[in-house]
């Protein structure tokens, strides 16, 4: 699990002490730091305690201490945070997480976690857009880990919490894009995906093991599958920060094809498209965000993981992840984004925000085939801080049939 980014913000924060230090660089070596630091290297580190929840982990408890690398132009260009925390599911989790901006064409984060119960995360995520006069964007992703809180509730929009099973995710594998700029804005992304699914027994034992109430005839993949997919996608971009935009245009229409003869537990193919606009007012004070999505999957006996799914913090935040699957998904995210103040909290200059926001969305066969009881309606609120230029903390609340729902994590939902 990543660090709860609760971290520089909200009530706890204001309580902590921190301290602000200056370290020699040579004491903080590449990657920590890089050419476009000082000598010494200002350093904030702030003790944290942890309250963090998600519909399917719970609650989770524990402290953590953050340190804060400030470059030359005093912005916070790396982050570190181990972590030690509790959950009555997983028992005692370890964790040591690190985001790095060497550049603001350049990135790269880590996280590695090991629970005593079931879980653990070993992730190495890396983005570099320095390449071919700034036209050439690679990204790659590559991981293994087991999620022991998994849920799966059944196919379609009508699937009952009654049905509610939980397994332990087990995963390894990578993703690698390349993606070139053709035209101002335009781009042309080709993409390689490949993991390993297994399917264990999970963490939550107050609900059934997925394999005690559905069969693998109900349920292809529930045994385990692998996927070996390929990606063409067109994007168009026009948004003026990639993290932290504040205004434009972003459009991105893709298929991807699995094959058995490549890998794949079977042949089929996904096809997505999605759509964001921004619109700021008052000086990006207020900024109205909105996203529609579209999802298809075709083919026989498509691994449930590999459906399509909404669910959890970026899509529908009334519902945990994973909590509607089906062939097809339809999308409406409307936030707003609104400035309550600036402030320096322990030496950071942190933007506070409160983001109100409505979620729509609804799975199904295919999208000629909604009808309005398919959608689910998911109002909220969220909670950030925004440490510019690189880091985003928040906390989103929605609430969907099932009751209220709490998220806590780094980075923007959309």
């Amino acid at each position: 699990m990543r660090p709860c980014i609760l971290l520089l913000l909200l009530f706890y924060s204001l309580g902590m002490t921190a301290c602000t230090g200056m370290v020699s660089r040579e004491k903080l070596p590449y990657p920590l730091t890089n050419e476009g630091f000082g000598d010494p290297v200002k350093v904030v580190t702030i003790p944290l305690p942890v309250i963090a929840s998600t519909p399917n982990e719970g609650v989770i408890y524990g402290a953590l201490t953050a340190f804060l690398l400030h470059d030359k132009k005093d912005e916070v260009s790396t982050l570190v945070a181990p972590q030690v925390n509790f959950n009555k599911n997983f028992g005692t989790t370890v964790s040591f997480f690190g985001t790095f901006y060497p550049s603001p064409d350049r990135n790269w984060e880590f996280n590695i976690s090991r629970s005593t119960k079931v879980n653990e995360d070993y992730e190495m995520k890396f983005r570099d857009k320095t390449l071919l006069d700034k036209k050439l964007e690679m990204n790659a992703f590559i991981f293994a880990y087991t999620d022991g809180s998994a849920r799966f509730f059944g196919f379609q929009s009508d699937s009952s919490t009654q049905n509610e099973t939980n397994y332990g995710d087990k995963e390894i594998g990578f993703t690698f894009s390349a993606g070139y700029e053709f035209f101002d804005h335009l781009q042309l992304v080709v993409g390689e995906r490949f993991k390993d699914v297994s399917i264990k027994r999970g963490a939550v034992t107050v609900v059934p093991f997925i394999r005690d109430r559905f069969t693998a005839d109900q349920v292809p993949g529930i045994n385990g599958f692998t996927a070996h997919a390929q990606k063409l996608s067109l994007v168009y971009n026009s948004l003026d920060s990639r993290d932290m935009a504040t205004k434009g245009f972003y459009a991105k229409a893709s298929i991807e094809g699995s094959a058995k003869w490549l890998g794949s537990a079977t042949s089929y193919r996904h096809y997505e498209a999605e759509v964001k606009q921004y619109f700021p007012l008052d000086n990006a004070r207020y900024i109205t965000v909105a996203r529609l999505a579209y999802n298809q999957t075709l083919g026989g006996d498509v691994p449930f993981l590999e459906r399509s799914v909404l669910g959890g913090e970026t899509t529908l935040r009334g519902y945990g992840r994973y909590r509607f699957i089906d062939s097809s998904f339809f999308l409406c995210n409307l936030e707003e984004r609104i400035r309550l103040f600036r402030w320096a909290v322990f030496n950071v200059n942190t933007d506070w925000e409160v983001a109100p926001f409505i979620d729509l969305g609804a799975v199904m066969e295919s999208l000629d085939k909604a009808t309005s009881r398919n959608f689910e309606f998911n109002p909220g609120i969220g909670f950030r801080a925004v440490v510019r230029p690189n880091i985003v903390g928040r906390v989103d609340i929605g609430v969907g049939k099932d009751g209220p729902q709490v998220f806590v994590g780094l980075g923007y939902p959309f």
